[in-house]
């Protein structure tokens, strides 16, 4: 059973900074993911990705779930799990479960939960979003089981406190990848990072840059030195990296949401994102240079972000989750019939929600439907 919440402060902050060591050394996760499924509470747990246009994906780091049923899932079952479009548009940082998507009775009618779910023993998923892309979604979860029974509340809360340093940890990790036997030599990569690279004091004091964050201040379009210290062109976004900085001093869990994706922006509409990294204990610590390094910012150019069709219409029509999720259905599988054995559900039931989707779109044939589908699709989606 999971501590109490009101006991397990030490146990966070701990588990805290565990995560963000993973950033230095990734082959940590496997630890740090069940840590985390036992605090939070269940039976497993999985960093993961899925595109919900193929449908496919892939666990980075899993535990708790035999391979065998890591394997059908996404060689199979991931085109049947009610969960996905739900998971595909939650907000990011915000616990989603079996509930947040379908009611728990019309989820074991389901073909998922009959073949793949409750031979496990599984009743839920609690999920959170750590990043999106056109297709794609980042998400941390873990997996309840029966005995455990569906999410509760003391669940989402703790999830909900881990998340956005998930998150972090996560956006990070994807810069730059070192093996713990090379934490202490970080100063000798910084300079081979095409991204620009600052340590700094809890005062903003630039301590160290690299050779790309030298150029962004050689620029002063998004980032200045003044005094020796590190600001930003936009008040804004240097007021929220300077309560970052000093509360990356405080320990890894001060830090809490601040800081996670500060948006700059040059001169020239150029966009960029700031993470910030704390280093204040632990290898990270060792790692960064010099012990008046309070945390490090990487600053980098940000994607570009594009609605995904099934997004776009979603919000264009109002549908539902379960309505989008027929509307994916009729352009992958094909018919009713066939809609329905996929999907694990009665006709009648892809029969009712296809009514809606006629009634909402305007539609008045399946072929309207994937018509209006094509149409919202876009050549920049490989």
């Amino acid at each position: 059973m999971s501590p109490e919440l009101g006991d397990s402060s030490q146990d966070l902050s701990d588990l805290i900074g565990c995560v963000y060591d993973t950033v230095l050394d990734s082959s940590s996760w496997t630890g740090v993911i069940e840590k985390a499924m036992q605090f939070v509470g269940g039976i497993g747990a999985s960093l993961y990705t899925k595109n919900a246009a193929l449908p496919s994906g892939h666990a980075h780091h899993v535990i708790g779930i035999a391979q065998e049923y890591q394997d059908s899932y996404f060689s199979k079952y991931v085109a049947f799990d009610p969960t996905t479009t739900g998971q595909f548009f939650a907000e990011v940082d915000e616990p989603i479960g079996i509930e947040d998507v379908l009611p728990f009775s019309d989820f074991t009618e389901t073909r998922f939960y009959r073949e793949w779910a409750q031979p496990q023993g599984l009743v839920d998923c609690l999920s959170t979003v750590l990043d999106k892309s056109v297709t794609n979604v980042a998400m941390f979860g873990v997996f309840r089981h029966v005995r455990d029974g569906v999410a509760d509340d003391a669940a989402r809360h703790r999830l909900r406190l881990l998340a956005p340093h998930i998150r972090r940890a996560v956006m990070i990790g994807r810069i730059f990848d070192l093996k713990t036997s090379e934490a202490a030599t970080l100063a000798d990569t910084l300079d081979g990072l095409s991204v620009g690279l600052f340590l700094v004091s809890s005062q903003g004091r630039i301590v160290h840059a690299n050779a790309a964050g030298h150029a962004l201040l050689d620029s002063a379009d998004i980032l200045r030195a003044v005094s020796g210290r590190l600001v930003a062109a936009d008040g804004q976004a240097d007021r929220t990296l300077r309560d970052a900085y000093a509360a990356a001093a405080q320990g890894d869990e001060a830090l809490g949401t601040r800081g996670i994706a500060v948006p700059l922006m040059g001169q020239d509409e150029t966009r960029y994102l700031a993470h910030l990294l704390p280093l204040t204990s632990g290898a990270r610590r060792d790692a960064g240079l010099t012990r008046s390094a309070a945390a490090a910012l990487f600053v980098r150019k940000a994607e570009l972000s594009v609605a995904s069709p099934p997004e776009v219409i979603s919000k264009a029509f109002k549908l539902t989750p379960s309505e989008l999720r027929v509307l994916l259905a009729i352009v992958e599988v094909g018919g009713v019939p066939d809609v329905a054995a996929a999907l694990g559900v009665a006709e009648t039931t892809i029969k009712t929600h296809l009514g809606r989707l006629f009634e909402k779109t305007g539609a008045t044939r399946q072929a309207d439907l994937v018509k209006l589908f094509a149409g919202y699709s876009t050549p920049l989606i490989a």
